[in-house]
This record gives structure tokens, sequence and C-alpha cells, in this order.
């Protein structure tokens, strides 16, 4: 039997004069805005304060200060000349998103990755990422599963918005099975911030699991609390797709080694290039993900961890589509997630289990050895034996950063006014893209936004132990 969350479903509507995705400016009801500096003003105002699940301010018409409210420091104006505003080093998930925010606000924009965006070698660069919002057990549960649901109205958007450019679909509504032995503390604190959040939801027994997706061993389940709207996102597919949208808005895609480079005072002056170039900004983003501590060993060195996710895409049998979307929903059992799969790639049942010790992300290996597939292998025969014979298809690895906090961190560099931090993913970064880009792109344009946000994303000062 079934009991659905009493809460239903809600939407939240994006803040009055964001953009449409084409560098055009709308306001209430799709209308045009009312110029640069007012849409600027609203867009930028609003979607702070819509992601934090407050009243946007600012909108009396004054332009906001051009320093955060809750910080000492300031964010540069928009200025036009031949050198870019803002300089984004890093294309995945966090980089990419927020160039375009920046891009489509009116900025201009120039993103800037070594192998460049959607490389293999990436955190997002993978063939796919869930898109899901149970949090419970974490102390910014809520505010994840806040964004992490409007990351999936976003996500649906994005793929409205832009097909008619022929971009190739990247989301795929699956729903999401949490299964367990029992009711788990994260399970109820899961629930309750869905009913808070209005995610909408029901809970299952293991009989009405077995009975509508058989192909699932549940021995020993009990219990299952099913998502609805959860799904999955072709991840390498998405940020190609971001990288186009945003070099039409007027974006520069640069593939390019950025370093740190002069300095006057507390402004870095420009990036260095490899070989000899140098690149100047008004002010620069670098979202690294793994490779923090390789670009800042002592200030990122002990704030961040560094693991590898090892992933398994098994072949499902000719003809038997019980093993593919839209037959089967994402899956969750203790320490091991994974999903069905998806038509467009058809690059297998998807699993992902734990992982390998820290690596260099320049160099590291990214298959699985036969010692690797050992453990999704016998999580496949337990949980899913109508597949304990499929071949192996492919598999990943990728390395991921993980914070003190296990929160995203969005902040100034401790040693310079117009350079920015913005990482922290923690395993889950990137089913949060399209939402992390549009609020720090509001953080980045000098909006008065959230003070418990800057709060709750500055970058800590707490350090890991060694070992």
């Amino acid at each position: 039997m079934s009991r659905r969350g009493e809460t239903g479903r809600t939407s939240e509507s994006p803040a009055d004069g964001s953009p449409d995705g084409r560098g055009r400016e709308l306001g209430e009801g799709g209308r045009p805005a009312v110029g640069r500096r007012g849409f600027l003003r609203v867009a930028a105002a609003g979607a702070g304060a819509a992601l934090a699940g407050a009243t946007p301010r600012g909108a009396s018409g004054t332009p906001p200060a051009l320093a955060s409210k809750g910080s000492q420091k300031a964010s540069p104006a928009i200025r036009s000349g031949q050198r870019p505003d803002f300089a984004v080093v890093g294309a995945g998930a966090f980089g990419a998103w927020t160039a375009l925010h920046l891009q489509q606000a009116g900025a201009q924009v120039a993103l800037l990755d070594q192998y460049g965006p959607a490389n293999s070698r990436a955190t997002s660069g993978g063939e796919t990422r869930g898109v899901r919002t149970g949090y419970g057990g974490r102390a910014h549960g809520l505010l994840w599963t806040r964004w992490a649901k409007r990351a999936i109205e976003k996500w649906n958007a994005w793929d409205e918005e832009w097909q008619d450019m022929m971009l190739p679909r990247v989301f795929f509504t699956t729903s999401d099975l949490i299964m367990r032995d029992e009711w788990t503390d994260f399970m109820e604190e899961t629930r309750a911030n869905w009913d808070q959040v209005g995610v909408g939801y029901e809970v299952l027994d293991a009989e009405e699991v077995g009975r509508r997706w058989p192909v699932i061993d549940l021995s020993g389940i009990t219990v299952a609390l099913h998502e609805f709207d959860a799904g999955v996102v072709r991840a390498r597919r998405a940020i190609e797709s971001v990288a186009k949208v945003f070099r039409q808005a007027g974006g520069e895609v640069k593939t390019a080694h950025a370093a740190m480079g002069g300095r006057t005072g507390r402004s870095l002056d420009a990036l260095q290039l490899r070989p000899e170039e140098s690149f100047s900004a008004g002010a620069y983003v670098f979202a690294l993900g793994p490779w923090y501590p390789k670009a800042f060993p002592e200030l990122m060195g002990k704030r961040l961890r560094i693991p590898i996710g090892n992933v398994a895409y098994l072949r499902t049998p000719p003809g038997d589509n019980r093993y593919s979307y839209p037959n089967l929903p994402s899956y969750n059992f203790p320490g091991v997630t994974g999903w069905p799969a998806l038509a467009p790639d058809n690059r297998g049942f998807r699993v992902r289990t734990g992982g390998r010790p820290p690596d260099d992300p320049d160099t590291s290996r990214r298959w699985l050895t036969p010692e690797d597939l050992e453990r999704p292998l016998k999580f496949v025969k337990e949980r899913f034996p109508g597949l304990a014979e499929a071949p192996v298809s492919e598999t990943r690895s990728c390395h991921y950063e993980v914070s003190v906090t296990r929160n995203f961190f969005f902040d100034h560099h401790p040693d310079f006014d117009n350079v920015w931090l913005a990482g922290g993913g923690s395993a889950e970064g990137f089913k949060f893209g399209p939402v992390i880009g549009e609020y720090l792109a509001g953080r980045l344009l000098g909006a008065e936004t959230d003070p418990e946000l800057i709060k709750t994303f500055r970058l800590s000062d707490e350090e890991f132990e060694e070992g």
C-alpha cells in the first residue's frame, strides 16, 4: 500500500525580470523589462531572496549597493571595454552556469578551462548525474532540499526552452526510490524537509514496491520513500549545451591553463595562461572542483578532500526494457545508488558504489579494474538478479571535492577583493548547477542577497585533520 505526502506539489516562479535564455530581458508575464539597469537590479536581487525562500528585496527603485549585505568587500560594477568584466576559471557545473547567468545579465564574460567544457576529466564530465532532493541528516539539508527542488524545475525548463535550437534533451524524470530495512533518521528528516518545501512523494511498503517494480530483490526491505519528480541528467551533454548557449549569448570560451598572475594591493591584475600569455578581467571567479588543492595548496590543501567515485554501466538484455527509462526509477540502497538505462545513449544500467582514495585529477586512472568491479557486480546480483550475467558496457571514475562543512562555499579569496571562490560540491554539486549559477551571478553583480546565505556559504576556517 502507499501513502502520499500531504503537501502535494508546489512551484517557485523565477524572479521578475529574469532573462529568457536568448539575451532578451523579460519582465512580469513575459513582457520586456524596463532596461538593463532595472533588469540587473530586479533579477539579481530577486534571485538570492527567492533561493533563500524569502521575499525579494531591493525592488523599490534604488539600485543595490555594490557590496553584498553582510560582506565588507565590494563587487565590481559592470563596465565596457576590451577586457571582460568577469573571467570564470573552470567550466564545470558551477563555472559554466555562473558564466552563462552573468553573460545573460549583461556582463561580458570569459570562461576558461584547461581541457574545455564537458571534458572527460571533469567532475561534470561523466555521462549521467542524478537529481533528487533527499538530504535528511545534514545540517543544511532543508536548504539543499529547497535548492534541489528548484533545480529540477530549472532542468525541465532548460529542455523546454532550448528544444527549438535542436539541443539534446538532458533531463529525464525517472522518480527515485529510497529503500531501507526500517525507518531511519535520514528518511524521517528527508520526509520532514519534503513536507516543508512541498516535494511530491509517497511512502511505500515492500509489497507495493515489488508489485510495481518486480525486477528489484527486496530481501530485508520493509519501507521506501518514492520521490515523484527526481530524475537523471545527461551530464556531459548538459555542460556542452550550457557552453553553446553561453557562446551564442556573446561569451568567450578559452581552453587554457590559468594561474594567478600579478597583483596590485588586494586586487589580482591578471591570470597567467600557459605558456606565457596574460589574461585580464575586472573580477575573477575560480570554480576548480578537484583542482583546488593543486591551484591553491596552502589555502585549500586541508579544506578539501578529493575522493574518486566509481560507476559501472551494465548492458541490459536485448528486447528487455524493464531496466530502462521510463520503466524503472532511480534507486537508493545503503551505500549504492543508480538508475535505469536512458534511451538516447543507452550506456546501460548504472551502478554507483564507493570509490578510491584521492589522486591527482590530471593523471589519475579513470576506469574500474576487476577488483573495483567486485562490489557493484555483487550488488547487482543481490538486488537486480535479472542482470546477474549482464556484461559491463563501460566504467567511469571521477574526482569530486568534499568541503570540511560538507556544504558549498561562495566567497572572496581571503587575500583578494576581486577574486571569488566557488566549490564544495561534495559529490552532489552537479544537480544544483542552474540554481548555483543564478545565485552566484547575483552575488557577483553586487545584489542584496540574504545575509544568512552569505554566512552559510563563507569559506570555512576549519581544516581536515591529517589522514
